[in-house]
């Protein structure tokens, strides 16, 4: 074989730039994932993003626009592996809105008792982003709106004559949450979080006349669920569930 027939023809050469480019993205991506959720978005620097992910700051610019567009592409990874988590409590039990919540709840309540579990990463980022128009910001409020609309709705379909004010008290238990097992650990209110929500549904549901049908569930847009798997597995391989 001559020397000419033994080199790549460009668009080999440029087929296997953008694998390589591609596999150092997804390093980076997950080695942010570890590093912000254990440390905080700020915290952590794009020079010791590229060092622990064994690449270079250009390969991180080739993938991220900036440092704020890679901590966007954390969170919608994370928002991704939320939603996957809600509607498989929903899936379990059909056309059941009081045991669909009862379930998540409890599956939230296992995961805080991990080592490791420092609360919600979208709720992390909207305390360390106050600024409105901020990327990160942007996908923790968008989730956090979209989960106030799903409580509502399932305080609905529960037959609560005010659902949406049902629907912001769990969400305001899911919030504290959040923030306690920050504080206490394993030991703290978050452990009662399951028993909470069922003595605040009772006690908004007291006199309330038997839902005539429950509230459809949001579809999944087409193409999401593939998405979503992705960012679950992600996350998990990067340690932050």
């Amino acid at each position: 074989m001559n020397r000419s027939a033994r080199r790549l023809d460009p668009a080999t050469k440029a087929g296997a730039t953008k694998a390589g480019a591609a596999k150092a993205g997804d390093r980076i991506r997950e080695t942010a994932t570890r590093l912000f959720y254990r440390e905080g978005i700020r915290a952590v620097g794009v020079d010791e993003i590229v060092r622990r992910a064994g690449a270079t700051k250009p390969s991180l610019y080739r993938s991220f626009e900036s440092k704020d567009e890679l901590a966007a592409a954390y969170l919608r990874d994370w928002d991704g592996a939320f939603w996957e988590r809600f509607e498989a409590a929903v899936a379990a039990h059909p056309g059941e809105p009081r045991l669909q919540l009862r379930l998540f709840v409890q599956r939230l309540a296992k995961r805080m008792r991990q080592p490791g579990y420092r609360g919600c990463a979208l709720t992390n980022a909207a305390v360390e982003y106050p600024q409105a128009g901020h990327p990160a910001r942007l996908v923790a409020v968008a989730n956090k709106r979209r989960l106030r609309r799903r409580l509502a709705q399932m305080a609905a379909a529960m037959g609560a004559t005010q659902p949406r004010l049902l629907g912001d008290g769990l969400a305001l238990l899911l919030e504290g949450a959040f923030a306690s097992c920050q504080l206490f650990r394993s030991a703290g209110p978050a452990d009662a979080l399951a028993r909470v929500v069922d003595q605040l549904i009772d006690a908004a549901l007291v006199g309330s006349a038997p839902a005539a049908a429950t509230v459809p569930a949001a579809r999944v847009p087409a193409g999401r669920a593939p998405r979503v798997r992705v960012a679950r597995a992600r996350l998990d391989r990067a340690g932050a569930r």
